[in-house]
């Protein structure tokens, strides 16, 4: 299975939290990674995304049908996360939309086994894949991108 972790990209300060929309700079983010995204992403794949408008507006720049979940809101857990994508046991690929810290939690859990903090710049995509090789499972870091590249 394929889970791709997408920051949600620039957005305006304020409150309430969950209403903050993208800035043009981050519209400019999403589009660009947008576009990438459905140039590599089967038709198949499942889009989960917070309920935060600017996490809503990112994915939109994909084109896509997406599912938005509150698991995803600001403040989840890798567990949350993990659950809401079915990892490892979905087959298709699942692109999650999501938030900083969180994302960062999940990479560094699933690249390391221990719970890690790492950093994922808004915009930015984390494409990981659980491989099954010679009775060994392992996560491979397929691709990190961010908006700057594409």
């Amino acid at each position: 299975m394929d889970l791709i972790l997408w920051r949600h990209c620039d957005a305006e300060p304020g409150e309430p939290d969950l209403s903050r929309r993208l800035t043009s700079k981050g519209l400019r983010q999403a589009e660009r990674i947008g576009s990438w995204l459905d140039r590599q992403l089967p038709s198949g794949c499942r889009v989960l995304v917070s309920p935060a408008e600017r996490a809503q507006q990112t994915a939109r720049a994909l084109n896509r049908a997406f599912k938005i979940l509150q698991e995803l809101a600001p403040g989840a857990g890798v567990d949350d996360v993990l659950l809401a994508a079915n990892w490892p046991d979905h087959r298709e690929p699942v692109l999650v939309v999501g938030h900083q810290p969180t994302l960062g939690a999940v990479a560094g859990y699933l690249l390391t086994g221990t719970p890690a903090s790492w950093s994922v710049r808004k915009g930015a995509v984390w494409w990981l894949s659980d491989r099954h090789r010679d009775g060994d499972d392992a996560v491979v870091l397929k691709c990190v991108v961010g908006p700057e590249f594409v």
